[in-house]
C-alpha cells in the first residue's frame, strides 16, 4: 500500500489500485489525503501534457515544507486519470 510521510507522519496511505503511477509519481486519492497537513499555495506550474498544476503546503507539528504537494485541478484529457488526486516531492518520502 503507498504511503507518503514527512516530518514523521503519514500524510497520504491509499490501495495500490487507488493510486495513479504517471512518470514515476505517485497520486494519491485526496480522499486518502490527510487534509489537516494541507495548506493551499499560490503557486502553480504549467505541464504541457498535464495542464496546470495547483500546490499545497505541507505543515506538520508547526513545520512548513512550502508547495510539497501538488495536482491538476482540471488536468488535459491525455491525464485525465489523475484527476482529484494529489503528489508530492521535497523530502516527502513515498513508498510503494
Amino acid at each position: 500500500m503507498p504511503t507518503a510521510r514527512w516530518n514523521g507522519a503519514v500524510i497520504a496511505h491509499a490501495a495500490d489500485d487507488q493510486v495513479q503511477v504517471v512518470e514515476n509519481n505517485v497520486y494519491f486519492p485526496l480522499s486518502a489525503v490527510t487534509q489537516e497537513y494541507l495548506r493551499p499555495s499560490s503557486h502553480t506550474s504549467v505541464c504541457p501534457w498535464k495542464g496546470t498544476a495547483s500546490y499545497y503546503d505541507l505543515v506538520v507539528d508547526g513545520q512548513t515544507n512550502a508547495n510539497a504537494a501538488w495536482y491538476y485541478p482540471q488536468p488535459k484529457d491525455a491525464a485525465k486519470q489523475i484527476a482529484g488526486h494529489v503528489a508530492f516531492w521535497r523530502g516527502v518520502s513515498v513508498e510503494r
